[in-house]
């Protein structure tokens, strides 16, 4: 009977007329405000989470969904038996070698260092590279000569033309079988020669520092024969990443380092998650002076009503009663300004995504700014805003308890 009376009157206080005090425009206030701050908060968690998926479309080009490597040296050959580990565990879609390092990479207009991964032909299905090749061939051949695929960058600032067939370079390894470079400084270093075949374009951390080359080619030139710096797998469609690691790091060994995609790029997702909860700060300390204005129209409210809670008590009211009647009073006035914003904000991003109103100047990646929305987001911000209520509501509805005790004392 209580809770029934408890809300009953807390709706009829929500929406029922009041007298001409500075109730009605304190309520008003703090439900645009917690209308406002919600709105903001989804709009910039959505935004925040588009740029997010983004980048990680992103960096699935370069870093695959699983990755094998020596725990100790930069270079290995892996035994026969550690295939018949990947491809019998469940979740292992395919498999691709890679052999990275850097490189020295001379041209007519440029010299600089470069990182070079050699790929065989499973590249591709592993890794998700192939829609971002913009110029020339998706593939690479060691004979009749070199060929190899430059970031978009890299391969302006070196001056090279995929059109153009006599356009090279010249790569630099230093050659570790060279014992006393002061008496033969001509072979301190393996050489081969490059042409630019085809351009990628991803993001500026890969176009101004990859090229992709021939497996035999690279290993030619890194005296490394048989041997590669990783292995990278991707997997089947729902397969946990996590799972997957740990079944491979027991059946492996310590001989070698599984590493999941968060865990090639932990700074990166640390830095990302880090960034969202800064905006979550932020936006809550915006609820929280948002919710002083509430604290004040509700204890207004407890002076205009201590007529009504006085006839509760005589009633046989318990204290209790009185004070959750002004605690639900606070959330419904949080429900309704922040439920209001929510809905807004909701609505501001689906037009972003279905009409993509504001435009992204410069940038060659994305028209417009993504937007994501996440159940999750919206889920946290309303219990966000319930407890908002709950801590603006707590000192008035408190108050109220007392004023009425004084009351029947008199």
């Amino acid at each position: 009977m209580n809770k029934t009376l408890v809300w009953q009157l807390a709706f009829r206080y929500l929406r029922g007329k009041r007298s001409g005090n500075a109730v009605p425009i304190l309520s008003r206030i703090s439900m645009v405000a917690i209308g406002v701050a919600s709105c903001a908060m989804i709009i910039l968690f959505s935004v925040f989470n588009g740029f997010t998926h983004l980048v990680r479309d992103l960096y699935k080009s370069f870093y695959p969904e699983i990755k094998i490597t020596a725990a100790r040296g930069k270079f290995f050959a892996p035994p026969a038996d550690a295939y018949n580990i990947i491809t019998g565990t469940k979740g292992v879609a395919a498999y691709t070698h890679v052999l990275e390092d850097n490189v020295l990479v001379t041209s007519e207009d440029d010299q600089r260092v470069a990182t070079i991964k050699g790929i065989d032909r499973a590249y591709f299905k592993v890794n998700n590279l192939k829609p971002h090749i913009i110029q020339g061939r998706d593939s690479v051949i060691s004979v009749p000569e070199a060929t190899g695929i430059f970031g978009a960058q890299l391969l302006i600032d070196l001056g090279l033309d995929v059109e153009n067939a006599f356009s090279s370079v010249m790569l630099y390894y230093p050659n570790a079988e060279t014992e006393n470079m002061a008496l033969n400084p001509t072979n301190a270093f393996q050489s081969v020669r490059v042409r630019a075949d085809g351009a990628f374009r991803v993001q500026e951390d890969f176009d101004d520092k990859y090229i992709l080359a021939d497996m035999p080619v690279v290993q030619s030139l890194f005296n490394a024969r048989g041997k590669y710096s990783s292995i990278e797998l991707s997997l089947e469609q729902g397969a946990d990443a996590d799972d997957v690691k740990k079944q491979l790091q027991e059946k492996l060994g310590s001989t070698y380092k599984v590493e999941t995609r968060y865990e090639q790029n932990k700074t990166l997702y640390m830095v990302m998650r880090s960034e969202k909860w800064a905006i979550f700060a932020i936006l809550l300390m915006v609820l929280l002076i948002a919710s002083f204005n509430m604290v004040g129209a509700l204890s207004l409210l407890v002076m205009e009503k201590q007529k009504d809670m006085a006839i509760l008590k005589a009633m046989g009211a318990e204290g209790a009663t009185v004070r959750n009647i002004f605690m639900v009073e606070g959330i419904l006035w949080s429900l309704v300004g922040g439920l209001t914003g929510l809905v807004l904000g909701i609505l501001i991003c689906m037009g972003q995504q279905q009409f993509q109103w504001i435009k992204m100047q410069g940038s060659w990646i994305i028209e417009a700014y993504p937007v994501r929305l996440q159940p999750a987001d919206c889920i946290l911000i309303i219990v966000t805003i319930i407890l908002v209520g709950l801590l603006a509501s707590w000192y008035p509805a408190l108050r109220a308890v007392k004023t009425e005790a004084s009351l029947r004392s008199n």
